[in-house]
């Protein structure tokens, strides 16, 4: 062997290793291969007397990953380190190096943002040192979200039995927080609309009341509405027509974050699935012919579009469009904090289309690529332009706007319309001058409404805003905070919980220093600057420490411990009150004497160790209910001898539906997850393909919002 190739990701290695000859051999590292001890003050694993020098070691879970990485490294003639191309892959390719005995005054790291054979061949013959900078920059932030972490997380628990806190976690719960406390203040304010209602060579249009005296109509309740309407007549002039040609451009091709908001909103993907399903068509999909990675990396924050793509689709663009449709490439108006050596997440190639390659893929990757395909495609096309029409009708000195639009030239639209219409408003051959009759005048009453809650794409679109957290932390943001019970989702919205609103009432109390919005997009600043060799670890961490420590001191002292909630009722055991607790199955009564008295008061409707009334049928031993993390279930009582477990009668895991696969002709089949029962294919898993969930009717819309 003379070369090796070591990746984060056994199937990126797999797609590699097709592309390159004999003498490589492609292995993955399975993502980090160690991280931070739990070791010294406050288990930080950081020597805090000793310019915070980070302490790492290897998990229990990877020893046997080095042990066979060390094994190809002393085999091998030269080691390239491949891992992603971004900060936390440069940290990575360093602690490989360290670990592995990797001489890091060499030229062995290479980068590539899509996974196909000229781009990985290329990179091999570009290879660099390790970037010192990025591998700073991202130690500085794991070391601050440590320190941040269990510290804050300690003292939460402590006090209030909180389950964590974070760097970012907690201001974006803050945001959820901040937008709740608006809702309960907000005050629904009466209001009226005045509309009159036309026809016309067989179209309909309507006219909304805007001026009186040219000063702009409002209209508070149902007096000052009645005093107009009576004042209008069923003439209206036509006073005014203005008409126009409106353009609406394309958006830029996607970023992480953008990416994240449209799955949300067109597909109804969380984040996290986004993100996952992104992965796997970067890192390599079987097409039959070749194994190759679909997209760029997934993981930017820059709009860029390499040159060779650009001339690639704007050459397919004419050929299938027409030249009229060629558009120019955006460029990105936001400097600040861009990694601009990253490509905007695209296609690989251009002539790869989502309905070519369908077949080969799942449904949910089918309908993300086809999404990231679209856009890229629209970015680079010509805007839409649609003939604007708009009117000014007067009553009695009461001016009503009436508007309309038609699409003329679909332009982007014809590659990005399934996912960005543009509807018709007719209106009719108006002229100034001319008088219409009303068919009917109507007044209606409305309110104002409250600030909507975030909604996923909306709190990923503030966060970014907001300089908070990077495109690779969003899905993990709020995974944190739904987890940690902080906040849940109702209507696609977030909503705090109890914990969560106890939890950012006592952070903004005591830490509102530091967990707000401007110091953090502040330290993401800062982790920029060590990036670019401006900052130093060092510098960052102590700053950060001599804000930190004083009110971290102060909340101990002044921050009072929440008691658990008594009873009433006093323990059997010890005669000692009993409160009610919180575990990982949810909430229970025990003593508060604990640990000194460990009385736990049994749930009336558990039936654990009671007999379900069955025999064990491979050792005749009577069989018991037991209660595990998916609920109640019937096992054994000769536990561990006999590790039986009964089937409910009521599951229908692996059962036939009665349909077939669409993708492959197999029978569809029940399974169940943690998120509960799906239907999916039999032939998993040579055929991935899951059932779609019927979505649920949308709530129709009211008229104002």
């Amino acid at each position: 062997m003379k070369h090796l190739v070591i990746v984060e990701s056994p199937s990126k290695s797999k797609t590699i290793a097709k592309y390159l000859g004999k003498d490589y051999i492609v292995t993955s590292s399975k993502g980090h291969i160690r991280d931070l001890s739990k070791s010294g003050k406050d288990r930080l694993g950081i020597d805090l007397e000793n310019d915070y020098k980070p302490k790492y070691s290897i998990p229990r879970d990877k020893k046997e990953t080095v042990k066979e990485l060390k094994e190809y490294v002393k085999k091998a003639d030269f080691v390239y380190l491949a891992t992603d191309p971004d900060r936390e892959g440069e940290a990575i390719s360093w602690h490989l190096a360290q670990v592995l005995g990797i001489d890091m005054d060499q030229d062995n790291r290479i980068v590539f943002h899509e996974i196909t054979k000229n781009a990985v061949t290329n990179a091999l013959k570009h290879p660099r040192k390790i970037d010192q900078n990025l591998v700073k920059s991202q130690e500085t932030r794991r070391v601050l979200d440590r320190i941040i972490g269990f510290k804050l997380s300690k003292l939460l628990q402590r006090k209030i039995k909180s389950k964590s806190a974070g760097r970012v976690q907690s201001v974006a719960l803050r945001l959820i927080c901040e937008k709740e406390a608006e809702i309960r203040a907000f005050v629904p304010e009466e209001y009226w609309k005045i509309n009159a209602f036309f026809n016309k060579d067989k179209i309909d249009f309507e006219a909304e009341l805007a001026k009186y005296q040219n000063k702009k109509v409002a209209i508070k309740n149902g007096e000052e509405a009645q005093s107009i309407y009576d004042a209008l007549s069923k003439e209206f002039t036509v006073e005014k027509l203005t008409k126009s040609v409106k353009k609406r451009n394309s958006k830029a091709p996607f970023i992480t974050s953008t990416l994240q908001q449209e799955a949300s909103s067109k597909l109804g993907f969380k984040a996290r699935r986004t993100m996952s399903i992104a992965q796997r068509l970067y890192e390599g999909v079987d097409l039959g012919t070749e194994t190759v990675g679909l997209i760029t990396y997934m993981r930017t924050d820059s709009i860029r579009l390499a040159p060779e793509f650009v001339s690639s689709a704007m050459g397919y663009i004419e050929e299938k469009y027409g030249k009229n449709y060629v558009g120019k490439v955006k460029v990105s108006k936001k400097t600040e904090n861009v990694q601009d050596a990253h490509e905007a997440i695209r296609p690989t190639s251009i002539y790869r289309t989502p309905e070519s390659i369908k077949d080969r893929l799942t449904d949910e990757q089918y309908k993300l690529y086809s999404l990231i395909y679209a856009r890229a495609i629209a970015s680079l096309m010509a805007a839409a332009s649609m003939d604007a029409t708009s009117v000014v009708l007067d009553n009695n000195g009461y001016k009503f706007n009436a508007s309309g639009s038609v699409l003329k030239f679909d332009g982007y639209l014809r590659a990005y319309g399934a996912y960005e219409k543009a509807s018709n408003e007719l209106l009719p051959e108006l002229s100034e001058g001319e008088v219409l009759e009303s068919k009917k005048i109507e007044k209606t009453q409305h309110f104002t409404k409250p600030p909507a809650r975030y909604t996923e794409a909306k709190l990923i679109k503030t966060l970014e805003e907001l300089g908070i957290g990077r495109p690779s932390t969003y899905a993990t943001i709020i995974d944190t905070i739904v987890s940690r019970d902080y906040v849940e989702m109702e209507n696609r919205q977030f909503k705090p919980t109890e914990s969560g609103e106890l939890t950012n009432s006592k952070l903004v109390e005591f830490f509102d220093d530091i967990i707000n919005v401007e110091y953090t997009a502040k330290m993401e600043n800062e982790l920029d600057e060590i990036a670019k060799g401006e900052d130093t670890y060092v510098h960052a961490i102590s700053s950060f420490e001599d804000k930190f420590e004083p009110l971290l001191e102060n909340a101990y002292e002044k921050m009072p411990k929440i008691e658990p909630k008594k009873t009433g009722e006093k323990c059997p055991v010890c005669g000692g009150d009993l409160v009610v607790r919180k575990g990982r199955y949810g909430e229970f009564v025990a003593c508060s004497n604990y640990p000194e008295c460990k009385y736990v008061k049994k749930d009336p409707n558990d039936r654990t160790g009671e007999p379900s009334g069955d025999i064990c049928p491979n050792c005749g031993a009577p069989m018991i209910y037991k209660r595990g993390r998916f609920g109640e279930f019937i096992a054994c009582s000769n536990y561990p001898e006999c590790k039986t477990i009964l089937k409910d009668k009521n599951d229908v895991t692996n059962q036939e539906t009665g349909e077939k696969c669409p993708k492959c002709g197999s029978p569809m089949v029940y399974k169940k997850g943690r998120w509960g029962p799906f239907e999916a294919c039999s032939n998993y898993p040579k055929c991935k393909y899951i059932k779609p969930k019927p979505k649920k009717a949308k709530k129709k819309k009211e008229e104002d919002e």
